[in-house]
Parts: C-alpha cells; structure tokens; sequence
C-alpha cells in the first residue's frame, strides 16, 4: 500500500498528518506523489500513525 493509501486507511487527512508531524502540508504531499522520501526521524512516528511497521511503510510505497 502506497502512503496515501495508508494514511486514507487510517482516517486522516494530508493536514492532520503535516500537523502531527510538525511539517508542512507540501512535505506530505511530496512524499505520497514519491517526490521525496520521509527523512529518518519521521520513519517510526509514520509507522505507528498509520499501524505498520517501518519495513511495511516503505515496502508499500517502493512496491517492493
């Protein structure tokens, strides 16, 4: 599952998650589109806000 999907599985919008996180609404947008990859520090806090593991997180969005 890609990360807008995960994050659409857990309820919440684009908005609640750049909040959440304390970054900017583009940056969760950038990394659905898979401009850009979540730097490290944001990997387990993505994790356990949509309840997968960090393997799971990027195993769904590099389709590995």
């Amino acid at each position: 599952m890609a990360l807008k999907e995960l994050r659409e599985r857990s309820n919440l919008t684009r908005a609640q998650v750049a909040k959440k996180l304390n970054v900017d609404l583009s940056c969760v947008t950038h990394w659905e589109l898979g401009d850009w990859r979540p730097a490290r520090k944001y990997h387990k806090k993505l994790a356990r806000m949509y309840g997968v593991t960090v393997d799971e997180l990027f195993e769904s969005s590099d389709g590995e």
